[in-house]
C-alpha cells in the first residue's frame, strides 16, 4: 500500500509539471501531494475495515451478545437461602435445617454451616422463618399451673459488630414470635378435643455484615410437635 501510494503521489506531481506553461509555485505542488496522501489513507482504512469484517465472520457478534448477556446475568445474582426443617431428636434446642431437600436452595454465597446461616457480604438481608406444629390440647402434664399451651419460635444473630470474638459465640434475639393455641381443662376428652394445628411465621429486614451467623431456636418441648413435612416449616434469607 506504502508502495502504490508513493508511486501514485510521484506520478502526479510529474503530470502537474509537464502541464504547466510557467514555473511552478512550489505550494501547489504540496497540495496536489497532500490530496493524493489522503486519498491513500482513506484507501488503506477502507481496506482495513473490509478485513476486520471478514475475519469476524458472520456468527462472531453475536457470540459476543450472548457473552456480555450471560456475564451480566451472572453480576445480577442475588444471595438467596431457602431451607426446609425437621425434627431431629439429637438437636434439643433447635429445628435440624436441611439445604438439599424438597424446595431448598442456595445461591450467592449465603451457605448453612453447623445449622446455621452463614452471610456472604455486608448489606440489607430480608430474613425469616416458620414453624408448623401439631398440638394435643388434652395432653397435659400440669393443668393447674400450666393451663395454656404456648408455641414459640426465635431467630438469633451472632455477629462480630457486637464485639465478640469466635471463641465466645454470644447471641442477640432479631426476631421472636409466642402464641397461645389452646387451653388445657381437667376434664378434656382426647377423643373431641383431638389436636390443635398451629404455625409460627415472622420475619423482617437487617443490616447484616460479612460473616454474620443466624440460628433458631425452639423450647424443647415443643420440638417433638413440630410438623416436618415439606412446605410447613422453613428457614429463610435472602439479598435486597
Amino acid at each position: 500500500m506504502e508502495g502504490e501510494c508513493k508511486v501514485m503521489l510521484d506520478a502526479a506531481v510529474d503530470a502537474d509539471a509537464r502541464k504547466q506553461t510557467t514555473p511552478v509555485r512550489p505550494g501547489s505542488k504540496l497540495t496536489t501531494g497532500l490530496l493524493v496522501f489522503t486519498l491513500c489513507l482513506a484507501s488503506a482504512a477502507a481496506a482495513v475495515l473490509i478485513y476486520n469484517r471478514q475475519t469476524k465472520g458472520p456468527g462472531q457478534e453475536e457470540e459476543n451478545f450472548d457473552l456480555r448477556h450471560t456475564l451480566r446475568q451472572i453480576s445480577n445474582v442475588r444471595a438467596a437461602i431457602h431451607l426446609e426443617g425437621e425434627y431431629n431428636p439429637e438437636r434439643t434446642t433447635s429445628v435440624e435445617w436441611r439445604s438439599q431437600v424438597d424446595q431448598s436452595h442456595s445461591q450467592g454465597g449465603l451457605r448453612l454451616e453447623d445449622n446455621e446461616i452463614v452471610i456472604p457480604h455486608h448489606g440489607l438481608y430480608f430474613v425469616y422463618s416458620q414453624a408448623s406444629f401439631r398440638v394435643n390440647c388434652s395432653d397435659a402434664d400440669d393443668i393447674i399451673s400450666q393451663p395454656l399451651v404456648h408455641l414459640s419460635h426465635t431467630v438469633k444473630r451472632w455477629s462480630k459488630s457486637y464485639g465478640n470474638d469466635d471463641g465466645e459465640k454470644s447471641y442477640q434475639t432479631i426476631l421472636h414470635s409466642i402464641r397461645t393455641v389452646c387451653q388445657k381443662t381437667a376434664d378434656s376428652n382426647p377423643d373431641e378435643d383431638g389436636h390443635w394445628f398451629s404455625t409460627v411465621y415472622m420475619g423482617a429486614v437487617f443490616n447484616l455484615r460479612k460473616g454474620d451467623r443466624l440460628k433458631t431456636e425452639m423450647p424443647t418441648r415443643m420440638l417433638q410437635s413440630l410438623e416436618d413435612e415439606p412446605g410447613k416449616t422453613f428457614f429463610g434469607v435472602f439479598a435486597l
